[in-house]
């Protein structure tokens, strides 16, 4: 038995140690640990406190049986000073695990064994379930393990401990008996009761920060994009033969902004964009992303959308009659240019930090362009959108725009639907 001690011992002071040095126990894990093995010490010691005095009652001659429980609260409470006064955590886990495995299994071979001392071997199992509660499954197993060692030993040595017997009342026996029957499962009960709130506790928190995690993500990318990522699509690039693009700028924000205090220049961008991204839901369009006082939008794109023309046509008239009704409200006077254009583009996202949805190609130069050329308070469209709508709203013409890249093009100012 000494030999088994002897092997097993220095591994569990191994695992315990590279663990502390691993950092392996965090804080919250440790302040579980803690409770839990508190509540495991605190009850064996109000049941030691039991044993000491009925077998003491029963006469000088059952004083050898009450010296283990009286050395076991003597180290608990001396290893409890130590951690206190050392903080070192790990050893305090080793010297209490070790009394709550080989406390009971003493009591049981100076009483007399099992049958004499009411299978008190069996809080023994304390021992294992505290390590499985506070060092997780892989390192509880060796105490299991010893758990077993010691529990087979008492069993082929039963007789030899018999020689130890001294009579026991009846009612004594019974008592022992229903004790260590109801007491051990109360104690389990109790610990594994806390051990799981914690634990619903924990993954209530673990979910609720999911839910926020994916809220945010949602908030960042289209959740068709969001969901592919999800399931590790690490390389997201689609080609969308036909979309169309909208970018929206606000005139004059520049000098505007020179006259304004950060926070005010923030809410008040906050609010045009915030009636924009609303506007934009609403049609099922998605919005790529804002640059300064510039804003993006496509239709089409992630999600294929057949009248993209049309939707971001209405878009723009309502995102122009909103920024009427900003200014009627707010009393500013501001004004804004949007340009449109329609053709195919890349879709993707890049990069594994700070990544963003963002769409690429000759498309979206031509609607900047078209934003860039065109006039205040007016929707300047591109041929290739002109040919989408031009029999669902009336256009002006305009002819001969110097438009960069490109030279001299026509391009057309969205009036009215017809």
């Amino acid at each position: 038995m000494i030999a088994l001690l002897q092997r097993f011992l220095p591994k569990l002071r191994g695992v315990i140690k590279r663990s502390a040095q691993q950092n392996i126990i965090t804080q919250d894990d440790e302040l579980l640990g803690k409770t839990i093995l508190s509540m495991l010490v605190l009850a064996e010691s109000a049941v030691s406190i039991f044993w000491i005095f009925t077998i003491s009652g029963l006469g000088e001659g059952y004083a050898l049986m009450a010296v283990t429980p009286y050395v076991y609260l003597i180290f608990s409470y001396v290893s409890l000073f130590v951690f206190y006064r050392t903080q070192r955590y790990h050893y305090f886990i080793f010297t209490q695990l070790i009394m709550l495995l080989v406390m009971p299994f003493f009591l049981q071979w100076t009483i007399g064994g099992y049958q004499a001392a009411g299978g008190v071997a069996i809080w023994g199992i304390l021992s294992p379930i505290g390590a499985l509660m506070i060092l997780g499954t892989r390192k509880s197993t060796p105490w299991f393990i010893l758990f077993v060692l010691l529990a087979m030993f008492s069993w082929i040595f039963n007789d030899l401990f018999v020689g130890n017997l001294m009579p026991m009342p009846a009612n004594v026996k019974d008592t022992f008996f229903l004790m260590n029957i109801i007491g051990t499962a109360c104690i389990l009960y109790a610990a594994m009761r806390y051990f799981q709130s914690q634990k619903e506790r924990t993954l209530q928190a673990l979910a609720l920060e999911q839910a926020r995690s994916e809220k945010l993500l949602l908030n960042i990318l289209p959740t068709s994009i969001a969901l592919r990522l999800k399931n590790q699509d690490q390389r997201i690039a689609d080609s969308h033969p036909s979309v169309t693009i909208l970018f929206a700028d606000i005139v004059g924000f520049t000098e505007l902004s020179a006259t304004m205090t950060p926070f005010d220049l923030v809410n008040l961008l906050s609010g045009i964009f915030s009636m924009f991204d609303y506007l934009a839901e609403g049609h099922q369009l998605e919005k790529i992303k804002t640059i300064g006082d510039g804003y993006l939008v496509v239709g089409g794109a992630p999600v294929y959308l057949e009248n993209h023309a049309n939707t971001v046509a209405a878009l723009a008239c309502e995102m122009r009659g909103a920024l009427a009704e900003f200014n009627h409200k707010t009393g500013h006077h501001l004004r804004m240019r949007i340009g449109i254009s329609s053709g195919a583009v890349v879709a993707g996202v890049i990069g594994t930090s700070k990544f963003a949805y963002d769409i690429w190609g000759d498309a979206v130069n031509m609607a900047s362009r078209m934003e860039q050329t065109g006039l205040v308070d007016e929707i300047q469209v591109s041929e290739s959108t002109y040919a989408l709508l031009k029999y669902d709203y009336t256009f002006e013409t305009r002819y001969d725009v110097q438009v960069k890249g490109k030279g001299l093009v026509n391009t057309y100012l969205l009036k009215n639907k017809r």
